[in-house]
């Protein structure tokens, strides 16, 4: 499966568009567009997760990475468009706890992990 992540600004904010699935083979591409702007202080991060159906625990850690980071550095990251599957896993991980997620709207409402 491949991973596309798109990366646009709008002011202060920089939004990713994530599309595929985010596992050990693919994560270094999403990993790759995060490093490029994680130094920048005060950043602004949404990332739109609602054309990802799947995200592993390499996945996982790439996200609380850029959290830290970016918590470090003054920044706020917002994840938008998470299905009802991916919100179980950030429940279950945590993550909800620590990073602001944003539901999809009219979204899929299986949250079979």
């Amino acid at each position: 499966m491949n991973l596309q992540v798109e990366l646009s600004k709008e002011d202060l904010v920089h939004y990713f568009k994530v599309i595929g699935e985010v596992d050990a083979f693919t994560a270094p591409v999403l990993k790759e567009k995060l490093i490029s702007v994680q130094d920048t202080p005060g950043l602004q991060a949404e990332i739109d997760l609602s054309e990802v159906d799947y995200i592993d625990s390499t996945g996982l850690g790439i996200f609380i990475g850029f959290y830290k980071v970016l918590k470090e550095k003054e920044g706020y990251v917002k994840m938008t468009g998470v299905n009802a599957r991916l919100k179980r896993l950030f429940e279950i991980t945590g993550i909800d706890k620590i990073i602001d997620i944003e539901m999809e709207e009219g979204g899929n409402l299986d949250a079979t992990v």
